[in-house]
């Protein structure tokens, strides 16, 4: 029996490689890996490479149309054999700028003219739409503690992390979800990254605005329960936070990622106070001491 319209997906090989004891591809979330989906590298570049490469597209453009011109002639006013004459009509002819100086004068000529507006229009339409998306993409602006702790809180063990809203607006409608990601093998010696949800006292808020501590207690359902500093290593674990909400600004979702490796996850210490009073009676935060922490025993 034989087997028609089978298509082959040529893929490319995913290299993992190892960076604090955890698996990772190190091609991940870089802009240039994105060659072969266009948009989306448009989208990914920095600025300073968009730019250039749309300057460097526009003088191609230019220079290639200008090529034609020396080779077919018919451009009135231009010096015969001259490459500038030709490349400056052909950026008068594609920014549709025309000082009518120098013109077409044959079909030849006007039928490239007329295919390099064409392009012009197109171009430009796509550059201004590609800046336009690259301006309005929603960003949040938040930061989180450099470590995560797990200290006593209401007599258990609890894992506490800090994240701060760097913008003076708000993210109403937050939520902030917490998982544990572990290595796990099966009873069939299968190896697996496994996900594991992570209860938060609070995982919501109606509004986000300055600092927010995330609480989640390692009770007897918690995944943490029984862990200790040296098998969190031991199984390369991770607690991956998702937070998300909708910018009170623009009126569009926003959300952030982070990931506390198990080496930035401190065992008997607790973040520092951020929130003081003053002698009027007044709260404020203090941000300089955001992700410092304190153990236990100095507190003693």
């Amino acid at each position: 029996m034989q087997l028609r319209n089978i298509r082959h997906v040529n893929r490319k090989r995913c290299h993992l490689v190892s960076a604090k004891g955890i698996l990772k591809s190190p091609d991940a979330d870089v802009w240039h890996t994105y060659w072969r989906d266009p948009y989306h590298l448009l989208l990914l570049i920095p600025w300073p490479g968009f730019l250039l490469l749309i300057i460097a597209i526009y003088g191609l453009l230019n220079a290639g149309f200008a090529l034609i011109y020396l080779v077919g002639g018919g451009i009135a006013n231009a010096q015969t054999h001259d490459f500038w004459d030709a490349f400056f009509f052909s950026v008068q002819t594609l920014t549709s700028i025309g000082y009518g100086v120098m013109y077409p004068q044959t079909p030849f000529a006007n039928t490239a003219a007329a295919v390099e507006a064409l392009v012009g229009l197109v171009g430009f339409a796509l550059v201004t739409g590609l800046a336009f998306a690259r301006f309005s993409q929603p960003t949040a602006r938040v930061i989180f503690s450099n470590f995560a702790v797990i200290t006593p809180y209401n007599g258990l063990p609890t894992l506490m992390f800090r994240v701060a809203n760097q913008r003076g607006n708000q993210i109403v409608e937050a939520q902030i979800r917490a998982y544990l990601l572990r290595d796990e093998v099966s009873a069939e010696g299968q190896f697996m990254r496994r996900l594991y949800p992570l209860r938060l006292l609070r995982s919501q808020a109606p509004a986000f605005a300055l600092t927010w501590t995330a609480i989640h207690p390692i009770d007897t359902e918690s995944p943490l329960k029984g862990q200790t500093a040296q098998s969190l290593v031991q199984l390369r674990a991770q607690v991956v936070i998702s937070l998300s909400g909708i910018d009170e600004t623009v009126a569009q979702a926003v959300h952030a990622q982070y990931l506390f490796h198990s080496e930035e996850i401190l065992w008997n210490c607790r973040l520092m106070d951020i929130i003081h009073e003053t002698p009027a009676g007044e709260c404020y935060i203090d941000f300089t001491h955001f992700h410092d922490v304190v153990p236990l025993q100095a507190l003693a």
